[in-house]
């Protein structure tokens, strides 16, 4: 169904049929009642808290002996965050403290390249977003410290690492 399609359907319901059809979707999917209680309740520091548990638990789970270390929780939950519509600064807090624990993570194992990769990616995307919202100046010190870890511990991609932050710095 096209959205100009739904205005028109919804614009042809009454009053009580629709609020009983957001109240059927509240009812059904998850998803709507995560963002009602987003919309009404916006307690992002809770919301942030609850994601860095679980990016922790991937990489030092408490519950089972091996961690599973998958980048795509990480990402899903960022992902998640965009889509409430979190302020800036509690979106960079979360990029940043995957990165962080990721690299954390590092030492303990032997990582394969692809692993490298997927932190890169996710530095960029961290570095891009504090630049572009402006709060950069907030993020520079953990910028550095992350770099130094990596310059330590020679990451593999570490040139690629500074590129990034050339080319974002020289915009």
């Amino acid at each position: 169904m096209s959205k100009r399609a739904l205005k028109k359907y919804l614009g042809e319901l009454k009053p009580e049929a629709l609020r009983e059809q957001l109240l059927d979707l509240h009812d059904r999917f998850p998803e709507v009642r995560e963002y009602y209680k987003f919309v009404f309740n916006p307690n992002e520091e809770d919301l942030l808290r609850q994601a860095q548990e679980k990016i922790r638990e991937e990489y030092f789970p408490r519950r089972r002996k091996k961690a599973k270390a998958r980048r795509s929780v990480a990402k899903n939950l960022i992902r998640h965050f965009e889509t409430l519509e979190v302020s800036p600064t509690v979106m960079a807090e979360l990029m940043a403290f995957n990165i962080k624990t990721a690299a954390a993570y590092e030492p303990t194992r032997n990582c394969p390249d692809s692993f490298y990769k997927s932190i890169g990616v996710s530095f960029k995307q961290w570095v891009a977003h504090v630049h572009y919202h402006r709060i950069h100046r907030e993020y520079v010190q953990h910028v550095r410290d992350f770099m130094r870890q990596a310059e330590d511990r020679q990451w593999p991609n570490l040139d690629y690492l500074e590129d990034i932050l050339d080319q974002i710095e020289s915009n």
